[in-house]
């Protein structure tokens, strides 16, 4: 799981595209690494954004998207 430390500026490397980068740091390790194509076999997760677009990027997560993640990767946050 990671955070959000700079939201979306252009990238410095896109040679003439618009493409944009957001920095992340790390927060919490998953116990159980989650890869992409689990994620995309997974019907529960068949309506998250991430499986739907053809390209890996920032997507919006809803709460019951994201603590079935974080039970796949078998990490538990605590409540704010």
């Amino acid at each position: 799981m990671a955070r959000v430390v700079r939201e979306a500026y252009p990238d410095p490397t896109a040679k003439g595209e618009d493409w944009s980068v957001v920095d992340l740091e790390p927060v919490v390790r998953m116990k159980k690494p989650l890869a992409l194509d689990a994620i995309k076999k997974d019907r529960k997760l068949a309506d998250f954004a991430l499986v739907k677009r053809g390209r890996l990027s920032v997507v919006p997560v809803s709460d019951e998207q994201f603590e079935y993640i974080l039970a796949l990767g078998e990490i538990k946050v605590p409540r704010r």
